[in-house]
């Protein structure tokens, strides 16, 4: 069957926009590049806690634990986290505001530092940013649907090459493959069936965690946390406090998430900076009250180390068999975050092909949906790769690594927009500016000096990601002279 005439079977062929497409609904807001202006600012913020409350939160606890020891120390750690993440969603609130379109970092950092600097974001975002974490997203979730079913599912068949494995295809691959595409289509049919299902989606998993909360919080005594006290000022600054940091940054992830949507947020320089300031603050509370729920139900020994230390909390405060129903309510969680990931990361490689960077392919929208189909088809691809090749095993060891330097770099962009220009925004500017960027920037080159002393493989494989980043730069360029 012919392309052409695949697409007309479809109802969706995917031509570049002219600027006055009369198939565009006359009720939505178009912007410069055809996307539609339809999520208010309570839809933005959803989808920057769906992005920020995933993986992390259920299985980084015990992580941390085993690394400070001490459920003070863990709580500051969490609650460090929230500040960093919070300053960082303050930066990007007036980055947003300045340029109100879709790609977050990778508009921002090509307006302060030029089209080289976006575009290394945007490949890192593509490869490390959401096809990783989509894949391991949904593979979390068919893990967790497995275990509250008390199914084993098998290894799969597994082809090797010199007894390194390539390729492995079980029922676990095949339930995760299915869940990405399932939200790939429900993604790329409109902006605002996403949404909606992308609100039910967070609704639900928020009201999952607020109950866990309260109902932890009437529960018996709860376990006896023992703190060393006295030792908790002089661990602060030390390289255990800044490895576990590496941890609560992944967790803390997606605060930026809104930034990506910003070609489609109604009266983005109000919206965009109360989206990530609103979701940002929700997760911090969510994440202390959890920590405390977790430091509730178990001991520091009895937490140190483990992964699924909700469902092992659950366990404890009202027995083995609620660890079951834990799980499925985690997979529901896990969706969440996922969809929120399929909506965002295509923002992103369809503002790289609008600017000639990236192949032009993927700044086409479809016709009828007004979404950038080819994007969010290439992620899904992406994704569904690292899930049969388990490579994304290997990616995520550096997820935050690279996220945290290009965050850091983003915000030293506000930081060099303000010095060189006399631009100022019509609405939202930095609180606490310039302490809000500097310690945001300080705060996350900590954690990538430490993650380096502790951790060589992240680095080195940054940089061969940046590196192949710069080679195809300079390969759009020469082709776009020619």
């Amino acid at each position: 069957m012919s392309n052409a005439l695949f697409s007309r079977r479809c109802g969706a062929e995917m031509t570049p926009l002219k600027p006055n497409n009369r198939q565009a609904p006359m009720k939505n807001r178009l912007n410069e590049n055809g996307l539609s202006r339809e999520l208010g600012w309570f839809s933005a913020a959803t989808v920057v806690v769906a992005n920020m409350v995933g993986t992390g939160i259920f299985t980084t606890s015990g992580l941390i634990m085993k690394q400070l020891g001490d459920p003070v120390l863990l709580l500051w750690c969490w609650a460090a986290g929230g500040v960093f993440a919070l300053c960082g969603a303050l930066c990007y609130g007036e980055l947003g505001a300045r340029f109100p379109n879709a790609g977050g970092e990778y508009v921002y950092l090509r307006e302060a530092f030029g089209k080289w600097a976006g575009f290394l974001s945007g490949w890192i975002s593509l490869i490390v940013g959401f096809s990783a974490p989509i894949a391991a997203s949904a593979m979390a979730f068919s893990t967790y649907l497995f275990t509250m079913m008390g199914i084993d599912g098998g290894s799969g068949a597994v082809w090797t090459i010199s007894s390194i494995r390539v390729f492995v295809l079980g029922w676990h691959n095949m339930v995760a493959i299915a869940v990405i595409l399932v939200f790939t289509f429900i993604h790329y049919h409109s902006l605002r069936y996403g949404a909606r299902v992308q609100n039910a989606l967070t609704t639900f998993k928020v009201a999952i965690i607020l109950a866990f909360i309260v109902l932890a919080a009437g529960t018996g005594d709860g376990a006896q946390a023992a703190s060393t006290a006295p030792t908790v000022w002089g661990n602060l600054f030390g390289g255990p406090f800044a490895v576990s940091l590496i941890f609560v940054t992944f967790a803390y992830s997606g605060w930026n998430a809104a930034s990506y949507l910003g070609g489609e947020i109604l009266h983005p320089r109000r919206n965009l900076p109360l989206s990530l300031i609103a979701g940002t603050l929700v997760v911090t509370a969510l994440y202390m009250g959890l920590n405390a729920v977790f430091l509730r139900a178990l001991t520091p020994e009895q937490m140190a180390g483990v992964v699924d230390v909700s469902a092992k909390a659950a366990s404890a405060l009202w027995g083995p068999a609620t660890g079951r129903w834990v799980a499925g309510a985690i997979a529901l969680g896990l969706l969440s975050v996922l969809s929120a990931m399929i909506m965002t990361g295509p923002r992103v490689y369809f503002a790289m092909a609008r600017d000639g960077v990236f192949f032009q392919v993927f700044g086409r929208l479809s016709r009828v949906h007004r979404t950038p189909a080819w994007s969010i088809f290439l992620q899904a691809g992406i994704g569904v790769l690292m899930v049969v090749t388990a490579s994304f095993e290997t990616l995520l060891i550096y997820i935050g690594f690279t996220l945290s330097l290009s965050a850091a770099a983003t915000v030293a962009g506000l930081v060099w927009l303000r010095r060189r220009s006399s631009l100022t925004t019509t609405g939202y500017r930095t609180w606490g500016y310039p302490v809000t960027p500097l310690l945001f920037i300080a705060g996350n080159l900590w954690i990538v000096v430490f993650t380096l002393r502790s951790r060589m493989l992240p680095g080195v494989f940054g940089a061969a990601t940046i590196g192949l980043g710069a080679l195809l730069y300079r390969f759009f360029r020469q082709r776009s002279r020619d």
